[in-house]
């Protein structure tokens, strides 16, 4: 594993993704255990994507952990795909976590809400009354972070929860992840965290392997912090780590 600081991020580079989960679990785990011993209740928000499968799968391992002072959230998900669909980002969390462990509450977003608008504001009072303490995220090949697309990341974004239209590249993203056969099946809108909601976090956590993501870790650590690439408003944060594979390192 190497280590290095870029800003105020801290990153870690090690040769598998599956070190890279691993690695990430504890330091969640680790965080887990330490606020609860001091407080009655954790608030956890979890991204879902291939991305996080090797994180998802440790941390679920994890029962020496009392889940059931765990409130857990997510961060975004897609408008109009059917309830059943396992594309759905519930679904995916579903399968991966949230079942497996005995958690407070699993707080989902309804991306087939009737009031689309209401929903966001439901979400978004959820995330007031239990102040996020951990944010674990990934980063898009387009840089965003959540749905926050450059198009319509805003670092000073008065809402929480927002609907947003996806540009191409993020949804051409989910065909290369193997999460839709073809483009035309892709959602074009979704709800999402804003960027406020997501650094409001007090821990962020952020897991970033493969290499199709290298030049996604390049923008992030290397180019001006702005929202033309959504995931370098990291580097501001009082407390965040990135963590990258040998792959999404490679064009460091």
């Amino acid at each position: 594993m190497m280590e290095k600081k870029i800003d105020s991020l801290n990153v870690k580079r090690f040769d598998s993704r599956t070190a890279m989960g691993e690695a990430a679990a504890l330091e969640v785990a680790d965080t887990l255990l330490s606020r609860l011993a001091r407080q009655s209740t954790v608030n956890v928000v979890f991204a879902a994507a291939p991305s996080q499968n090797e994180f998802l799968a440790s941390i679920a391992s994890r029962k020496d952990i009392d889940w059931t002072r765990v409130n857990a959230f997510h961060m975004d998900e897609y408008v109009g795909l059917p309830a059943e669909a396992a594309q759905r980002f519930g679904n995916f969390l579903k399968d991966r976590l949230f079942s497996k462990l005995p958690f407070r509450s699993v707080n989902y977003l309804n991306g087939n809400a009737p009031d689309v608008d209401g929903e966001c504001q439901r979400y978004a009072k959820l995330l007031l009354e239990h102040p996020i303490d951990i944010v674990c995220m990934g980063i898009g090949e387009n840089c965003h972070i959540a749905f926050n697309d450059p198009h319509v990341a805003d670092f000073r974004d008065p809402a929480w929860v927002k609907v947003v239209d996806l540009d191409k590249a993020c949804r051409q993203q989910q065909v290369n992840d193997q999460c839709f056969d073809v483009l035309a099946d892709v959602p074009t809108h979704a709800l999402t965290l804003t960027v406020p909601a997501l650094m409001a976090a007090d821990h962020v956590c952020c897991m970033v392997p493969g290499a199709n993501k290298a030049d996604a870790v390049r923008h992030t650590l290397l180019d001006e912090i702005t929202p033309l690439y959504p995931s370098t408003v990291l580097r501001t944060h009082r407390n965040a780590t990135l963590y990258i594979d040998k792959e999404s390192a490679s064009k460091l």
